[in-house]
């Protein structure tokens, strides 16, 4: 299976820079796995498609401002720093810009001075250990001087940045948000609840490999990047209580399903459970623990379009997507949705 056999054409224009003023008015296209058949709808009408009985699970993982603008010690060079991991003691694995003027041992400096750190190391991939030197709680900090590490393909500034949040996140870890999330509002959520759908949350930490190109020509040659994931007793209860009934089990997000699908024993069965995944989801997957997903549009080549193939066929999908584009739907994080099922 070649890499290039997820390709597809996406006009550049179609990439959307903004969020919608109003959260659940993107556009859904629904995809119905076994037939193909497809219909044109908005997000609040997720809800046609939802039956009682079924689980939603939600990733509750909240962005951290993890893009932080400063200047190098001495001589006053711009430098951008992104948090990748939290490796205790003040210690963060990141990406830096320039990546060869900031060597182990060179000083930075963020904020007029509020934030400082030093650079204690170097990875074999380029990243960076940077130690921060501060006054208070770090994440008070970042707040006031982060900005949202928005993907490299979203080139305008974000106004309000709780638009790249979901209004359920909660977990402080992620690098990228869960962006599937971000059509549902308080009120779509409370509908979903009265017609009696369970909701479940987990968290999975989302990690920048989630737009790590794929660079190998055979697509099983890929490796994922690692990515921590927490399910708790309650949500382990809830799915397995979900299943028992019949109900379906709907992850909202590539993240919940590779959370779910890393979690879930081999009979489908859940645990509490914590863990690091690196799962790769692609064509010929045997699906244990997902019945339908609620999904942006991903990018050509990526994992992401792999998972989805996977859950729903490749040429299925593939047809979906060009007629995503013909009918000029909104790609990728601020982007319309999909629904398969």
């Amino acid at each position: 299976m070649k890499t290039s056999d997820f390709y597809y054409d996406l006009p550049p224009e179609l990439i959307a820079q903004t969020p919608l003023p109003q959260r659940d008015q993107s556009r859904l296209l629904t995809l119905n796995r076994k037939t193909g058949e497809m219909q044109h709808r908005h997000f609040y009408e997720i809800i046609d498609f939802l039956k009682p009985g079924d689980c939603l699970v939600l990733n509750n993982s909240r962005v951290l401002p993890a893009r932080l603008l400063g200047h190098r010690l001495p001589g006053g060079g711009a430098v951008e720093v992104l948090l990748l991991q939290d490796k205790g003691e003040g210690i963060w694995e990141c990406l830096t810009k320039p990546g060869k003027k900031t060597q182990p041992g060179t000083e930075l400096t963020f904020g007029e001075g509020a934030l400082t750190a030093t650079v204690v190391g170097a990875r074999e991939d380029g990243n960076k250990l940077i130690q921060f030197h501060y006054e208070g709680i770090f994440l008070e900090i970042l707040e006031r001087l982060g900005k949202m590490p928005l993907p490299p393909y979203i080139k305008q500034e974000l106004q309000d940045q709780e638009r790249y949040q979901t209004v359920y996140s909660k977990v402080n870890g992620s690098a990228a948000a869960p962006t599937a999330g971000l059509h549902f509002t308080r009120e779509l959520l409370d509908k979903v609840e009265q017609k009696g759908i369970a909701i479940a949350y987990i968290t999975l930490h989302v990690g920048l490999g989630t737009f790590r190109p794929v660079k190998v020509e055979e697509v099983s040659q890929h490796h994922m990047h690692s990515e921590f994931c927490i399910m708790s007793q309650e949500t382990a209860d809830l799915l397995n209580q979900t299943k028992k009934a019949g109900g379906r089990i709907v992850c909202v997000g590539t993240t919940s399903c590779r959370t779910l699908e890393s979690l879930a024993q081999e009979d489908g069965s859940f645990l509490e459970k914590s863990a690091w995944t690196d799962i790769f989801i692609y064509p010929g997957y045997q699906f244990k623990a997902m019945d339908a997903l609620i999904t942006n549009f991903h990018l050509p080549e990526s994992t992401l379009v792999m998972l989805v193939s996977a859950f729903a066929g490749r040429e299925k999908i593939l047809a979906a997507y060009e007629e995503a584009v013909k009918q000029k739907y909104r790609f990728f994080s601020f982007g319309d949705a999909m629904f398969l099922y």
